[in-house]
């Protein structure tokens, strides 16, 4: 599978990036239903920070970044998985596909969090940059008004009124 189809599957709920079970079970081949019971048969594996529920609110923001809903009118809510929710699923469903899809999600995590840290890392660069750069032109801004000033005083003194003798 794709990594480029799979990260655009992952959206960040509650400060977490996730994968929600009906794009889970299209990726495995199977139904969301018989997704959501393997997950419920399993519960005990499945603590908070592998999978929650999202709330209806969290799902009405969702809706505006999946352009087009594959689901029809569902009265329960999404199960969105983390990373490690996503590797769990995996033996639950135990077939080769969810290992297979799974290893491809994984990587797509992966992969999410070296670039977010080359973002970052980029970020800081630049600031460093511009901090030197204000540094320097700060010294340069000063420099040139020093020299308009000190052309200014002398235009200023050859312009004044003598007084005295001449």
């Amino acid at each position: 599978m794709e990594l480029k189809v799979i990260q655009n599957r992952i959206y960040e709920i509650r400060g977490q990036r996730v994968m929600l079970d009906f794009d889970l079970a299209e990726m495995y081949e199977v139904e969301t239903k018989v997704l959501k019971q393997a997950v419920k048969r399993n519960v005990n594996r499945f603590p908070r920070d592998f999978m929650f529920e999202v709330t209806k609110d969290e799902f009405k923001s969702l809706r505006s970044q999946i352009v087009t809903t594959k689901r029809g009118g569902s009265r329960y809510m999404p199960f969105a998985f983390t990373e490690q929710g996503v590797s769990m699923l995996a033996s639950v469903l135990r077939s080769e596909i969810a290992i297979q899809v799974s290893i491809s999600i994984i990587r797509a995590f992966v992969l999410m969090r070296q670039n977010l840290a080359d973002y970052k890392e980029l970020k800081n660069k630049i600031s460093h940059l511009e901090k030197n750069m204000n540094i320097k032109f700060k010294d340069i801004y000063t420099a040139l008004n020093f020299l308009l000033d000190k052309e200014k005083k002398e235009i200023e003194q050859k312009e004044r009124k003598q007084i005295g003798y001449k």
